[in-house]
């Protein structure tokens, strides 16, 4: 199914490694960082409704950087199955390949430039909150 070659293949699974490590290191160290200290400390001074919203907000955002950094887990590990599979450099939307330079610059990418266009386009907004 993939257009790549066996080296370009090769080269591509030592990226993904790499790159899973990183995250994975930088998901443990968000953690130990966090250790909901920073929550903990202020919490511990909150003398009116301000620093306690502020207290939630550090919560909140340690939260959130570690959800980014498990999705990222998550999306280079479906990558890795897909190189198992045989399927990996090939756009999971319309079939066609991702492009060796793209997987270089992320090695968990899932669809080709055009379906990726269109899908950034369609979900732009998810996520984010309204008032």
């Amino acid at each position: 199914m993939s257009v790549l070659t066996k080296k370009e293949l090769q080269t591509l699974e030592k990226r993904l490694q790499e790159e899973y490590q990183r995250v994975l290191e930088a998901v443990r160290d968000e953690l130990e960082r966090s250790g909901q200290q920073q929550y903990i400390e202020l919490a511990g001074r909150v003398t009116d409704t301000g620093d306690e919203s502020v207290a939630d907000m550090l919560a909140d955002l340690n939260a959130a950087m570690i959800d980014r950094h498990v999705r990222e887990l998550r999306e280079l590990e479906a990558a890795r199955a897909r190189l198992a599979q045989g399927s990996y450099g090939v756009c999971v939307d319309c079939g066609a390949p991702v492009g060796y330079e793209r997987l270089k610059a992320n090695p968990a990418a899932a669809r080709c430039f055009v379906c990726q266009t269109k899908r950034d386009q369609l979900y732009a907004h998810e996520g984010r909150p309204k008032l």
